[in-house]
């Protein structure tokens, strides 16, 4: 029997409220169990990028319908602790949680001129969010001499069939010759045991940035970038070798994008991929997509959200139903972050 058409929205975080000026940086995923974990960032006294940052994570153990009570995950005043990137290990059942930190009175132009350290960070729970490993700094496996900005997702991780771990993440360059950051790029990192050591995976050329990957039942897997080739359009490539190379750069014309974050998922076990982002030209109309054809064409799109809106992540629960967590506000984009519940027969009826 077919469902009916399924779609709420609720508030998890809104800026100003539980001690944070702002939350950002949306990530979503659900262990092993069925517990939905909603990590941000909390941004302690504004809204900037840098400066005084917490990981933070809420969870709901019944699907979504209500939401447990703020956890601070990572903090190191006043530095930066950002960028959540979590993976679940299905064999085990144990989160892991990649993120990066700098120094809090870092401007950005100090990252890019390599003067200010941007390490990356691993941790882990076995009980479903409740309790977590103190940080692991393994930024010297995972990040290249001279790159200078680094950043994990910010959204989902994954693991392929085989086991591994997967993790996008993005970087930019050093340039002698400016004495700052030069082009920014997109690659993985991953883990074959299981979490407990990580490197470098494959490399994406330049002009790419944040990113999302899933693997399709051909054990293809599929990466969706930011782009900054001036087309408003994602970048996509495909690795057929567990992410270590990747195919050249295309631009996916029907996916419009104003140079944001953006994310995808499988849906359950079929090729049925979704995929989120504010689809404009400008930081609005919350957007989610549906491709039958393995990224190929995208026959479904129905929008979320009109209004103002930005980075975002998507997740699948083991009932079907899909969460899209989202940043969005009346005037501007990073008012509060939402967690819409929606189905596949919301997502494709046309009214």
């Amino acid at each position: 029997m077919n469902s009916k058409p399924l779609f709420i929205q609720d508030d998890i975080f809104i800026s100003g409220k539980e001690g944070y000026h702002t939350f950002r940086i949306p990530a979503i995923i659900i262990s092993k169990k069925g517990t939905v974990l909603a990590f941000c960032e909390g941004r302690k006294n504004s809204g900037s990028d840098v400066g005084y940052i917490d990981i933070l994570l809420k969870r709901s153990f019944d699907n979504g319908e209500t939401w447990g009570d703020l956890k601070i995950i990572a903090s190191n005043p006043p530095d930066t602790m950002g960028n959540p990137c979590p993976v679940v290990d299905d064999s085990t059942g144990t989160i892991w949680l990649l993120l990066c930190k700098n120094p809090g009175d870092s401007f950005g132009s100090l990252i890019s001129e390599g003067k200010a350290p941007r390490e990356v960070f691993v941790m882990k729970s076995t009980d479903d969010g409740e309790t977590w490993s103190e940080p692991a700094n393994i930024t010297d496996k995972v990040k290249l001499k001279g790159w200078t900005w680094y950043a994990t997702g910010p959204c989902h991780g994954l693991q392929l069939k085989g086991g591994r771990l997967l993790i996008p993440c993005n970087h930019a360059v050093y340039n002698p010759e400016t004495g700052k950051s030069g082009y920014t790029s997109s690659h993985v990192i991953y883990s074959d045991d299981g979490g407990n050591t990580w490197q470098i995976g494959g490399i994406l050329e330049e002009k790419t940035n944040e990113c999302v990957a899933l693997q399709t039942s051909d054990d293809g897997i599929y990466i969706n970038m930011r782009s900054y080739h001036g087309q408003n359009s994602r970048a996509y490539s495909w690795s057929y070798d567990g992410g270590i190379t990747w195919t050249p750069a295309k631009l996916d014309s029907t996916l419009v994008d104003p140079v944001c974050q953006g994310s995808a998922i499988r849906y359950q076990d079929k090729d049925i991929i979704l995929f989120s982002n504010a689809a404009s030209t400008e930081r609005k109309n919350m957007t989610v997509r549906a491709s039958f054809d393995k990224c190929e064409t995208w026959a479904v799109s129905k929008t979320i959200n009109e209004g103002p809106s930005a980075y975002s992540d998507l997740a699948v629960a083991q009932d079907g139903t899909i969460f899209c967590m989202y940043e969005r506000g009346e005037n501007r984009p990073y008012e509060k972050i939402s967690i819409v519940r929606f189905n596949m027969e919301w997502l494709k009826n046309k009214d």
